[in-house]
């Protein structure tokens, strides 16, 4: 298809989908290890670091007398958390590391989503006002600033939940434990009816880890993505003004009534689906470790 041919609204859209990346154009397919999204890279490991800050000052200053506001806060959340994780994680021992990282997934997700609340076009006027990039060929042109609407972001994440998955099971089984949970379960079968059941046991094994992986991270991703795409629609609007007219002062009211009432809709959407991420992976370490 020509330039031409391309429309302004989609041009628009096109552009706020395309990364800062290493190769400075939009990646073409799903697993490309060459391209590093280096905008998701920086906000994700941004929001972690504030996180990590954030708990460590809480614990640091943590009194046994009147606590702020804060500190109440994060307690209630840390207290919610961990009667979460006993209702889930039977061993106590796993408990004492998953209940902390599970606290910690969630509150980096939920400020990693609310990025998405940032308005769409102003890391461009910030670009614009410094001088740092307003072209195209200007590598500060592209930028995304939402690392779950990244795919890479929420699988990385995910593959994570599938090593603890691995780890746990193994540490709870033992590796020989673990191996032959694979090749018995789910249909247990004994003699030569066990043995031909194996590759099949196996197989859906390998199909079960990858669906609760793949389902994990694409599921935080898909709804990041149709949120952002969201926002951009409604930023569109302003691209209908051509001055102090009814229909451009029309226009004007109906974009910031849209975008303030999906913005409220969407603070739900941010909390909902770090909620879910972090209970998912609870569920999923508590089933390793459980035996077949």
């Amino acid at each position: 298809m020509a330039a031409s041919d391309v429309s302004p609204q989609s041009e628009y859209i096109q552009h706020h989908l395309v990364h800062l990346n290493n190769l400075g154009v939009k990646q073409t397919i799903v697993a490309d290890f060459n391209v590093v999204n280096y905008d998701s890279l920086f906000w994700s490991i941004l929001m972690g670091l504030i996180v990590v800050y954030l708990l460590w000052r809480v614990a640091k200053s943590a009194t046994s007398g009147v606590p702020g506001r804060f500190q109440v806060s994060v307690e209630m959340l840390a207290d919610m958390v961990d009667e979460e994780a006993k209702s889930i994680v039977p061993s106590e021992v796993s408990r004492r590391f998953m209940s902390p990282l599970a606290l910690t997934v969630f509150l980096w997700i939920v400020l990693m989503n609310t990025l998405d609340l940032v308005p769409i076009d102003m890391l461009n006027w910030i670009f614009r006002m410094t001088g740092l990039g307003t072209h195209h060929g200007d590598v500060l042109y592209y930028h995304r600033i939402l690392p779950t609407a990244d795919l890479n972001v929420p699988m990385g994440m995910s593959l994570g939940v599938l090593l603890l998955m691995f780890y746990y099971g193994i540490k709870i089984k033992n590796l020989g434990g673990f191996v032959k949970d694979l090749f018995v379960a789910p249909f247990h079968a004994h003699g030569l009816l066990g043995v031909v059941l194996m590759p099949f046991n196996l197989l859906l094994n390998v199909i079960e880890y990858a669906a609760k992986s793949l389902s994990l991270g694409m599921r935080l991703f898909g709804n990041m993505f149709a949120g952002e795409l969201i926002f951009m629609l409604i930023a569109l609007l302003g691209g209908a003004w051509t001055g102090f007219n009814g229909f451009s002062l029309g226009v004007g009211l109906g974009q910031v009534i849209a975008g303030s009432v999906w913005a409220i809709f969407h603070i739900l959407i941010v909390l909902l689906q770090a909620f879910i991420f972090m209970m998912l992976t609870l569920v999923y370490v508590g089933q390793a470790h459980e035996s077949h």
